[in-house]
C-alpha cells in the first residue's frame, strides 16, 4: 500500500507533463474499454432477439378438437425483410394464453401490428390489404424480436382457417425458429471480431500504459538509487497505470452507455435493438473493470523492470540491450501453422476445420498476429545497425541509429497501424467465404409473382424496378374436368416471353427466332422429354386484374374465359438453365404476340430476372414491395431469412473493422503524441549542432516509415497467408484472394501517408534550450 500511495503522489505532484499523460492513457483506455464492451455485448444482444421470437413461436398440434383455437402462419418477403403474420381463430372455449406483447388472443375483425407495421401503413396504404380487419392496438416490445422487425396478429373466424390452421397448445420454444444469425455461423463471427478487434485492442492497451517509458524509467531508476526495493519500484509504476486504466474503464462503460442510447434510436443497417438487449451485464462490467487493470498492472511491472534491475544503466543512458528474439519463436510457429494448411491447397485433398484443424486454424492465426507485432523490434534493430552501418548519408545514419538505440520506441507507434492492416486482410477472408456459403450459385436470381395479383400498370412498372435485367410469364396448361375419362392427361407450362427475355434469363440458348411457337429443350433435365411433336395444349384466359372491358356487350362475352389450343412443334431451342429457375420447368416458348389481345392468361406466374449479388436482390426486392406491396414474392432459391442473416453479418463485421480502423488509429495518434513530448530533448540537442529543421523533420520521417514498411510488407504477407489457410480449410471456393491485394497495398500505402504527416509536427522552428537543461 506504501509504494501504491507513493506511485499516486508522484503521479499528481510530478508536474503538468505527468497529469496529462496521465489522462491520455485514461483517455485512450476509455476507448479500448468501449470498443471491448461493445464486442463482448454483440452475442448478448443477438440472444435477446433470439429468446423473444422463440417466446411468442405458437406450440400447435395437427389434431383439431372441437371448440379449439386455431393458428395460421404466414412469412413473405416484404422488400429484403420478413412480414410476419399470425392468423387467430378464437374458438368456442377461448384461449387462456395470450403470445408476449398482448393482454389477450385477437378477436375476428381485430388485427395487432408492430410499431413499424403501422408506419407503414401510413407510408403505404395498399399494404392494408395484407391486414383484413380494423387496427386494434400495437404489439409490446416482448412480443418482437427487434423495433423495426414487420409482424401482425390477425383475428379471424375459425372456419376461415379451418383447413391450414393447427390446434393452439400455447406460445413459447426453448430456441427461435430462424436465429438472428446461425449458431455455425455465430462462432465465425466471434473469432472474426475476435481477430479484428480484441487482438489490435490488447496491443492498444498496452501502448496506453507505457505512455512517456523513457521518463518514467528514468524517475523510477531514481526512485530505485534512493532505496526502494524491486519490487516496490515496479508497484509504484504499475500503481500509476492501473488507476490511470481504472479510470479510463470507468470512462469507457459511460461512453458504452451513452453509445447504446444513441445506437438503439438510429440502429445499424439490418441490425435494431432494445436498450435493454444492450444494457451492460455483470460479466461485461466485471471483464472491463478487472481486465483493463490487470493488463495495465502487468504491463507496468515489466516496464520497470529494467529501472529496478539496472537503475544506473538507466540514469546514464547506456545503450539498451538487444531485443529478445523470443517474439520470432511465434510468428515461426503460426507461419509453420497457417502455411502448412495453404501447402494442403495445392493438393488434390485440402485440409478442412473438423477434429484437431478446428483449433489450430485459430491459434496459428492468433500466433501468427502476436508474433508479427513482437518481432518488429528485432527486426527494426537489426535493419538499423545495418543500415547504420553502410550509408554516407547523414539524415539516414541520424535516424537509423535511433532506431538501433530505441526500436521499441517507434515501435510503438507503428504496431496499431501494421495490426490493423494484418486484420483487414483476414476480414477479407471471412466475407469472401460468407458470400461463397450464403449467395446462389448462378449469377441471376428469379422472382415469381402470381400474375392474377398484380393489375397490367404494376406489371409494366415491375419491369423498370431498378436491378431488374428481364421478365417473362409462365403459363400452366389447362384440362376441362369435363372431358376427362378416367386417365390422364398431360400438360405443360410455357414461357411468355422473346427470345432476348429468354436468353437473359438463362445460360446457353440457341436456336430461338422470333415470332414463332418453339420447343424448349434441355438436355440437362428430363422435363417435357416424353412429349411427343403435335400434342396440343390448351391455356385459358380472361379479361385479368386490370384490364376491364370497354363496353356493356363485352361484359357479356367476357364471362366465359378465352382458350387458346398451341400445338407442341417440332422445332427446338435447346438451352441451359441455371440451377434455380423459374425457366427450367418450361417445354413452350410462346411469343407475346401470339395471345389473345386485351386478355391475361389464368394460372400464370409473373417471372423477374436479376443479378444474384445480395444488394442487388435487397434492391429488387425493395422495388417489388414499392410497386405492388400485397403481391406474394417467391425468390427462386433462395430464403428470405438467409438474406435477413447475411445483412446482419456484414453489418457485424463492418462494425468490427470500424472499431479496427479507431483502435488503430488511436494507437497512431495517441503514442505519436506521446513520442512528440518524449523525444523533444533529443531533437533540441540536434537542432543546437547546426541540423537544420528540415533535416530534423526528414530524420523522424525515416524513423518510423521504414521500420513501418517493413512491418506493413509483413503484414501483408502474413495476412495472405493467414487468409488463405482460413479460405482453404473453410472449403472456400476461392483459396488465393489475389483480387484484394491491391486493396490491401492501397490501404497500406494510405496507413504510410497517415504515419508520414504524423511524423512532421515533431521538429518545429523555436528551439528550447530549457529542455536540455532540465535534462
Amino acid at each position: 500500500m506504501r509504494e501504491f500511495l507513493l506511485g499516486l503522489r508522484l503521479l499528481f505532484g510530478a508536474g503538468c507533463g505527468s497529469r496529462i499523460r496521465f489522462f491520455l492513457m485514461a483517455a485512450g483506455g476509455s476507448l479500448g474499454v468501449c470498443c471491448l464492451a461493445l464486442v463482448l455485448t454483440i452475442p448478448q444482444i443477438l440472444d435477446a432477439h433470439d429468446m423473444r421470437a422463440a417466446a411468442r413461436e405458437p406450440r400447435t398440434t395437427s389434431a383439431q378438437p372441437a371448440a379449439s383455437t386455431l393458428v395460421l402462419q404466414r412469412s413473405d418477403p416484404y422488400g429484403s425483410v420478413t412480414f410476419n403474420r399470425v392468423f387467430v381463430g378464437v374458438g368456442a372455449k377461448g384461449s387462456d394464453n395470450a403470445p408476449p406483447g398482448l393482454d389477450e388472443l385477437p378477436r375476428p375483425g381485430e388485427v395487432f401490428v408492430s410499431p413499424r407495421v403501422r408506419e407503414l401503413l401510413r407510408e403505404q396504404p395498399a399494404v392494408k390489404g395484407l391486414l383484413p380487419g380494423r387496427e386494434s392496438g400495437l404489439i409490446g416490445p416482448e412480443g418482437l424480436a427487434h423495433p423495426d422487425e414487420l409482424f401482425a396478429y390477425i383475428g379471424t373466424t375459425r372456419d376461415t382457417i379451418v383447413d391450414e390452421g393447427r390446434a393452439l397448445k400455447g406460445f413459447g420454444y426453448d430456441y427461435a425458429s430462424f436465429p438472428a444469425v446461425e449458431p455455425s455461423t455465430l462462432t465465425t463471427l466471434r473469432f472474426a471480431l475476435g481477430a479484428l478487434v480484441l487482438l489490435p485492442l490488447g496491443i492498444f492497451l498496452s501502448v496506453c500504459a507505457r505512455l512517456s517509458a523513457a521518463a518514467r524509467t528514468r524517475r523510477l531508476a531514481s526512485l530505485r538509487l534512493l532505496g526502494l526495493s524491486t519490487k516496490g519500484t515496479q508497484r509504484v509504476n504499475a500503481a500509476e497505470t492501473v488507476v490511470a486504466a481504472l479510470l479510463g474503464a470507468l470512462l469507457g462503460l459511460g461512453e458504452y452507455w451513452l453509445l447504446n442510447q444513441v445506437m438503439t434510436h438510429t440502429g445499424l443497417p439490418s441490425l435494431r435493438w432494445y436498450p435493454d438487449d444492450g444494457a451492460l451485464s455483470p460479466a461485461t462490467v466485471a471483464v472491463c473493470l478487472i481486465g483493463a487493470p490487470a493488463l495495465a498492472w502487468f504491463v507496468g511491472r515489466a516496464s520497470a523492470r529494467e529501472a529496478a534491475a539496472n537503475p544506473l544503466a538507466v540514469r546514464r543512458t547506456a545503450v539498451p540491450k538487444r531485443p529478445k528474439p523470443w517474439g520470432a519463436l511465434l510468428l515461426v510457429t503460426g507461419l509453420g501453422i497457417v502455411s502448412g494448411y495453404c501447402i494442403t491447397g495445392l493438393t488434390e485433398r485440402p485440409a478442412n476445420s473438423i477434429g484437431p484443424n478446428a483449433f489450430l486454424i485459430p491459434a496459428g492465426i492468433v500466433l501468427t498476429g502476436l508474433g508479427l507485432v513482437l518481432t518488429l523490434p528485432l527486426i527494426s534493430h537489426i535493419l538499423a545497425r545495418r543500415v547504420a552501418r553502410t550509408t554516407r548519408s547523414l539524415t539516414l545514419n541520424l535516424a537509423m541509429r535511433r532506431n538501433e538505440v530505441e526500436p521499441g520506441s517507434t515501435m510503438r507507434v507503428v504496431t496499431g497501424l501494421v495490426l490493423l492492416v494484418f486484420a483487414a486482410s483476414l476480414a477479407q477472408g471471412v466475407l469472401i467465404q460468407l458470400e461463397q456459403v450464403t449467395r446462389p450459385s448462378a449469377p441471376v436470381q428469379d422472382y415469381s409473382l402470381p400474375l392474377s395479383s398484380v393489375t397490367a400498370a404494376q406489371q409494366r412498372d415491375l419491369t423498370g424496378v431498378p436491378g431488374v435485367r428481364s421478365q417473362a410469364v409462365t403459363m400452366d396448361s389447362w384440362v376441362d374436368p369435363e372431358s376427362l375419362d378416367g386417365t390422364v392427361r398431360e400438360q405443360a407450362t410455357a414461357l411468355v416471353a422473346t427470345c432476348a427475355q429468354l436468353e437473359r434469363m438463362v445460360e446457353r440458348a440457341e436456336g430461338c427466332r422470333d415470332g414463332r411457337v418453339m420447343r424448349l429443350v434441355d438436355p440437362n433435365s428430363s422435363v417435357g422429354s416424353d412429349l411427343t411433336p403435335g400434342t396440343s395444349f390448351v391455356y385459358r384466359f380472361g379479361a385479368g386484374k386490370g384490364n376491364p372491358p370497354k363496353t356493356p356487350g363485352a361484359q357479356k362475352t367476357q364471362k366465359a374465359p378465352r382458350t387458346l389450343s398451341i400445338a407442341l412443334p417440332a422445332e427446338r431451342i435447346l438451352y441451359s438453365a441455371y440451377p434455380a429457375s423459374a425457366v427450367g420447368g418450361t417445354v413452350l416458348l410462346v411469343p407475346p404476340s401470339a395471345l389473345p389481345a386485351g386478355t391475361r392468361p389464368d394460372s400464370a406466374q409473373l417471372v423477374l430476372s436479376s443479378g444474384s449479388e445480395a444488394e442487388r436482390v435487397r434492391e429488387v426486392l425493395d422495388g417489388i414491395a414499392a410497386v405492388a406491396p400485397i403481391a406474394e414474392v417467391e425468390l427462386i432459391g433462395v430464403n428470405i431469412q438467409g438474406l435477413e442473416q447475411i445483412a446482419v453479418i456484414e453489418t457485424l463485421l463492418a462494425v468490427g473493422m470500424i472499431m479496427g480502423l479507431v483502435i488503430g488509429v488511436a494507437a497512431f495518434v495517441v503514442t505519436a503524441t506521446d513520442r512528440a513530448v518524449e523525444r523533444r530533448p533529443q531533437i533540441t540537442a540536434v537542432m543546437l549542432i547546426g541540423a537544420r529543421a528540415r533535416t530534423v523533420r526528414t530524420v523522424q520521417c525515416v524513423q518510423v516509415v521504414l521500420p513501418l514498411t517493413i512491418g506493413l510488407v509483413l503484414a501483408l504477407v502474413t495476412g495472405k497467408l493467414a487468409e488463405s489457410s482460413y479460405l482453404i480449410t473453410g472449403g472456400s471456393a476461392v483459396y488465393w484472394d489475389l483480387a484484394g491485394t491491391p486493396l490491401l497495398a492501397l490501404a497500406a500505402a494510405g496507413v504510410v501517408a497517415v504515419a508520414i504527416a504524423g511524423t512532421l509536427p515533431l521538429a518545429g522552428r523555436r528551439v528550447d534550450p530549457e529542455l536540455i537543461r532540465r535534462d
